[in-house]
């Protein structure tokens, strides 16, 4: 503990210096205009302006993650999603300048690596905060917590915002890249199909959990796609859905009445593309939904209480990051995620996209 805090202390400066440089935001048309021509000197150019970036937007968040209220900087979780950040802002500053396609390959070789350690953070950040819970007088909650919240909604939202530009970058390289794919944006990603997905691996995870399923009903135009990242639409959807199958599972589990399904309708407009997912599990008291959007809340049991590892792969509830870390994909590129509920009935989830790519990305 001692050699890692004097370790912070020996790069504090440099962080600092790093951090209070500007950021420079891109788009999804931006990286799909770019990427569309991933010659040699193309990577190289992005490997130059990631050499500089990433250390910007790292230097930042190791540094908020130094200072936060509650004493949550010294929990052993977030010191060691401190000192993941301060290990890759040291690797990526004492990477010499980027020059040829040699000094890339390497490069990218090395942010891979850091996307790799930083896999994690989300969870051992939610096991960071619960101890926190664990310690704070239950009357603190929530409104008192304001400021935690915002840190985080800043601290994920740079994270995804860091991995697209790694994962964006790496993908470049790939010689078997899917049609129609341009780094991880894919030019013709149909909705309806990534929605179906989606839908089965969270009717995957509640049949592990409950022994059975509602089913899932899919509208809209199979034909239609439009440019997005399919990983973080699954994302999106795999969460809303397995929230609104857990809400109808345990609504009619002892229930002699036909189990509703969960409906899903996707819609593209002009501007936005929205999926609407509604099911009939009850809905959200009002007085709960305030909450929703908070890392402090879930209506479930805590699956960090109950000895699960943070490996341990996808729970149906219990984190309450579900809904406000999708909440920051949808904004990332644009869009949003808003919920209506109808409490004794059920609960309408809509998910925003925007179809023209030309927002900047948000950055904290």
């Amino acid at each position: 503990m001692a050699a890692k805090k004097r370790a912070w202390e020996a790069a504090a400066e440099e962080v600092r210096r790093w951090g209070e440089m500007k950021q420079t935001g891109v788009s999804l048309r931006y990286m799909m205009e770019f990427g569309s021509r991933p010659t040699a000197k193309n990577l190289l150019l992005s490997a130059q302006f990631l050499h500089k970036e990433l250390p910007i937007r790292i230097a930042r968040r190791a540094i908020e993650l130094e200072n936060l209220p509650f004493g949550l900087s010294h929990k052993p979780a977030v010191l060691k999603v401190r000192d993941w950040y301060l290990d890759s802002f040291r690797d990526i500053r004492s990477f010499p300048e980027v020059k040829d396609t040699n000094d890339e390959l390497a490069f990218t070789q090395m942010i891979q690596m850091i996307k790799v350690r930083h896999n994690n953070v989300v969870p051992t950040m939610a096991l960071g905060v619960q101890q926190l819970k664990k310690d704070l007088d239950p009357k603190v909650f929530p409104k008192d917590l304001e400021e935690t919240h915002q840190f985080l909604d800043r601290f994920y939202m740079s994270r995804i915002g860091i991995r697209v530009l790694i994962g964006q970058h790496v993908a470049l390289h790939d010689p078997d890249s899917e049609p129609d794919c341009i780094g991880l944006i894919n030019t013709r990603m149909s909705p309806m199909l990534v929605a179906r997905a989606a839908s089965e691996d969270a009717r995957g995870i509640c049949f592990r959990e409950y022994g059975s399923a509602p089913e899932v009903e899919i509208y809209g135009d199979t034909d239609f796609t439009f440019p997005y990242v399919p990983s973080h639409l699954h994302l999106m959807v795999f969460e809303l859905v397995k929230n609104s199958l857990r809400a109808v599972q345990e609504r009619f589990m002892n229930s002699d009445k036909d189990v509703p399904p969960v409906r899903i309708i996707v819609a593209d407009g002009i501007e936005d593309v929205t999926i609407k997912i509604s099911d009939e599990g009850g809905g959200i008291p009002r007085s709960g939904l305030p909450k929703i959007f908070t890392y402090l809340y879930s209506t479930a049991k805590n699956p960090l209480e109950e000895n699960f590892g943070v490996n341990d792969g996808v729970t149906m509830a219990g984190y309450g990051y579900g809904l406000p870390i999708s909440r920051l994909y949808a904004r990332y590129f644009g869009g949003d995620l808003q919920i209506i509920s109808m409490e004794g009935y059920g609960t309408d989830a809509y998910l925003h996209l925007s179809r023209l790519g030309d927002s900047q990305e948000p950055l904290p």
